[in-house]
């Protein structure tokens, strides 16, 4: 079995260390970002740094990297407002990737690739045509993390599409059907199949401390 210490770690090739620490944590949302400036230019970029925070409200966290350089998403999202995610799904996982290329803020990811934009609602920014979720977002606010300068910006769910039949009973949203993709490191992209649903735990009986 490898083993890694910090001092290996850091005195790795740049390249092998991004891999391994980006793939180590796990499979991660792959989701595709939609923004839109005020001269009606849109981008959209893939991220795999969503994270759910709560469900009252309905909020969802998204990591972005320092803004030393350029960070279109980044701009739109703090001069507009707006944003929609749009869950990444098996039919387009190479037109997806495409958007991680760092193209100038005048030219729109959706015109560089066959992703295809629409709106729903008059909501501000653009979804993405054809993905099995999408979710219309508003910015809350944001907190620096100071250890690698990496921001955590917090946003509002306003409104949340589902098709009916990933739709389960109970708000259960199988993603599983509608071949929803995860990311595995920077470039790894994987279509899981779910195995089953578990009930909610409580402790066993036997391991449970009597009431005095």
């Amino acid at each position: 079995m490898a083993e890694f210490s910090l001092e290996d770690i850091n005195k790795m090739h740049h390249l092998y260390r991004i891999n391994l620490i980006n793939s180590c944590s796990g499979y991660k949302s792959a989701n595709l970002i939609g923004t839109k400036d005020h001269k009606n230019v849109c981008n959209v970029a893939v991220f795999s740094s969503i994270t759910h925070l709560g469900s009252n409200p309905a909020l969802l966290g998204l990591f972005l990297r320092p803004t030393t350089v350029i960070r279109n998403t980044y701009d739109n999202i703090r001069s507009t407002g707006k944003y929609t995610i749009n869950h990444i799904h098996d039919d387009i996982l190479d037109e997806a990737h495409h958007t991680s290329a760092k193209y100038d803020a005048q030219v729109s990811e959706f015109d560089a690739t066959t992703l295809e934009e629409e709106y729903k609602d008059n909501f501000f920014a653009p979804f993405v045509k054809g993905c099995p979720v999408q979710l219309a977002m508003n910015y809350i606010e944001e907190y620096a993390i100071k250890a690698n300068n990496t921001i955590l910006l917090i946003g509002e769910i306003e409104k949340l599409y589902v098709p009916d039949a990933l739709l389960e009973k109970d708000g259960f949203i199988n993603l599983s059907k509608g071949k929803v993709a995860t990311i595995n490191g920077l470039d790894g992209y994987a279509v899981p199949h779910l195995k089953k649903r578990l009930e909610y735990q409580r402790p066993k009986p036997e391991f449970a401390i009597p009431n005095d």
